[in-house]
């Protein structure tokens, strides 16, 4: 009885603690002082002489660029922002505060220190450790910062989880990046060295794609949707004001250290720079279609069929012979399940490249995706499951789109009959489909799509999951020389590591991950 008693009280004193800690620190009242809109495109500056020619050349058509690699996909962000003479909106889940973080948030103080107007967007739970060099930046008379559904307890910011988990575990997954309202990146990227990096360490394969023509509005137009909804607060709403400045000193430290140095150099070798000096900038030409959820997604007000999951799930209906699916993280479901299993019994060729349990950072999400994989596999769908390579240092592409050695996917790629290719932000799992906001693009890309399809008939980088003479699943290995190697079991794992993906399999937590 005491032992109940003791527990009762824990209890309450718990749940005053949560009510305390929602009444002491609650949200804003106020979201921000005013709306503000995407400036016209800016027809003069060096980033427009060199690619309005081409888009006049082309018109109601959109230009597609696939950034190359890593260092590519960084060099580009880099070089837009210097270009940039009018307005840079920028729109990112995560912003590190590593090499790559502190360097690309330098060039965005650098452009609203020579009167470019910069709009950044960010969301709350991928920005830990920037707080005081956002409000250094939101202080700039040309800047300003704003939050996605942010977290009112500033430190420690973990703690509002307790008294606020149904509104945090929502969250911006969305990533673009616009320039003078002629050029726009966007894809599966964040800002950090594990998204731009490749040799020794741990960073991800992922895809950017530069474009312009009608999508770089389409995607303007989609910013200020966010820009200007009530799912952000203004920076200096809740972030302390700057003390001394700190980004500049900062980023001069980390561009002065051998990893900094690199990156130097990946904008001064970079082929878009050469390009643009040339006015010889390359582009793959056709229509493109922008797939971004509403922001009030974030709070869980839109309804279902408003959502990119819905519209990327009718895309399937129109496959006729192939569907090429590379997704970091992939959690069918059993809908999702039932629309890959029908087209393979259909004959259509569904492949599916997502992480093994050796190179995903995500065990969790891998423990779902187990739970899929017989009924995906006895269907005739192609799992392929990425190798980790941690240790390796070859490159490693999906041509144009992919480059460098890598511990694991963070790609979100999708090819429909080899025709049309949709890259973006979006995952196969629930988390995409119902809590994050996303958002993509549909390219109509032969090039890119038979690019995709290519490297997934490769065989060397991943496992291929099929099924032994019994009937269970095996993991299929091609090595250097040609050979195989085959696993009755995850590749390269540990029996504890398999155990707990079982373990966290059995918990119902599938519709969070």
């Amino acid at each position: 009885m005491r032992i109940l008693k003791f527990l009762a009280v824990i209890v309450i004193a718990l749940a005053v603690a949560l009510v305390g800690l929602m009444i002491l620190f609650p949200l804003p009242s106020e979201h921000f002082a005013a709306r503000s809109h995407r400036l016209p495109p800016d027809r003069d500056g060096p980033l427009a002489q060199a690619i309005l020619p081409t888009t006049e050349r082309h018109p109601g058509e959109t230009g597609i660029r696939p950034l190359a690699d890593g260092r590519g996909a960084f060099a580009a962000r880099a070089i837009l922002a210097r270009e940039a003479v009018s307005s840079i909106d920028a729109q990112y889940y995560i912003w590190q505060d590593d090499t790559t973080g502190l360097l690309l948030l330098d060039e965005l103080r650098a452009a609203a220190a020579r009167g470019v107007r910069v709009r950044l967007l960010v969301d709350d739970n991928g920005i830990p450790g920037l707080d005081p060099l956002l409000a250094e930046l939101d202080a700039m008379p040309s800047a300003e910062v704003r939050i996605f559904n942010p977290f009112a307890l500033r430190n420690p910011k973990l703690l509002s989880y307790a008294f606020a988990f149904s509104r945090l575990n929502r969250r911006m997954h969305n990533k673009s990046m616009t320039v003078d309202g002629v050029a726009t990146i966007l894809g599966g990227r964040n800002i950090g060295d594990i998204y731009f990096g490749y040799g020794e360490g741990t960073h991800y394969f992922d895809v950017d794609v530069i474009g312009v023509g009608p999508i770089v509005g389409d995607v303007a137009a989609s910013f200020d949707a966010y820009w200007n909804s009530d799912a952000v607060w203004a920076a200096d709403k809740l972030l302390t004001p700057a003390g001394t400045p700190s980004i500049a000193a900062l980023a001069a430290e980390a561009r002065d250290t051998a990893i900094g140095a690199g990156y130097r150099d990946a904008i001064r070798d970079s082929l878009l720079i050469k390009a643009m000096e040339s006015r010889d900038l390359q582009f793959e030409w056709g229509t493109a279609v922008l797939y971004v959820d509403d922001p009030l997604k974030g709070f869980g007000q839109v309804a279902d069929d408003r959502l990119v999951n819905e519209g990327l799930l009718a895309l399937t209906a129109d496959v006729d012979t192939s569907l090429d699916l590379v997704s970091a993280y992939f959690i069918p479901g059993d809908r999702g399940t039932e629309v890959l299993t029908s087209l393979a019994r259909q004959g259509v060729r569904v492949r599916v490249l997502t992480n093994a349990l050796e190179s995903t950072d995500v065990m969790p999400v891998h423990a779902g995706y187990v739970a899929y994989r017989q009924d995906l596999v006895d269907s005739g769908v192609e799992l392929l499951e990425l190798r980790s390579m941690r240790e390796e240092h070859v490159a490693r592409s999906l041509p144009e789109i992919l480059a460098g050695s890598a511990s694991g996917l963070h790609a979100k790629v999708f090819g429909f009959d080899g025709k049309r290719v949709f890259v973006g932000s979006y995952n196969l799992d629930p988390r995409s489909a119902r809590l994050n906001t996303e958002m993509g693009v549909l390219i109509d890309s032969p090039t890119m799509a038979a690019s995709l399809a290519a490297q997934l008939d490769a065989p060397g980088f991943a496992y291929r999951v099929g099924l032994d003479d019994k009937g269970h699943l095996d993991w299929t290995e091609t090595l250097p020389d040609g050979t195989t190697r085959t696993y009755d079991a995850d590749p390269r794992t540990s029996l504890f590591q398999r155990l707990m993906v079982h373990v966290v399999g059995w918990l119902p937590v599938e519709w969070m991950l």
